[in-house]
């Protein structure tokens, strides 16, 4: 068993096959996500896990050089994210990007447009 870090086993090997300059989401339960792009769907009940905790956990492992939020993100969710660029779009167009990304982290939040496109940096 690990000591720290993620646990879950999709998740890890999702984030473990990300490359520099890779997307993935971390969305709440309602994006209407493309039928071939992988979900790791962590949702239990309305509210659990949070967006921010699994955001969190996600800082924690992913080296993230950008971020895309719609402008109608939440301001709570933009400051998980203070040390990153983040690119603000329509919320359509957030969607629609959704289909480039490498897998979508599904959590139980209920938040409306609780959403972010992370991209993959390097850590050198």
């Amino acid at each position: 068993m690990r000591k720290s870090g993620l646990l879950n086993p999709a998740l890890t090997a999702a984030v473990a096959r990300l490359g520099h300059t890779d997307t993935f989401v971390v969305a709440d339960c309602g994006l209407p996500v493309p039928h071939d792009i992988p979900v790791v769907d962590l949702s239990l009940v309305f509210g659990i896990p949070s967006f921010e905790d699994t955001l969190v956990a996600l800082l924690d492992e992913v080296v993230v050089e950008a971020a895309t939020i719609a402008t109608t993100t939440p301001a709570e969710i933009r400051a998980v994210l203070p040390e990153v660029p983040i690119e603000e779009i329509d919320h359509e167009e957030l969607k629609a990007r959704l289909a480039d990304a490498s897998f979508v982290v599904r959590t139980g939040s209920t938040t409306a447009y609780a959403n972010v496109i992370l991209r993959s940096g390097v850590p050198f």
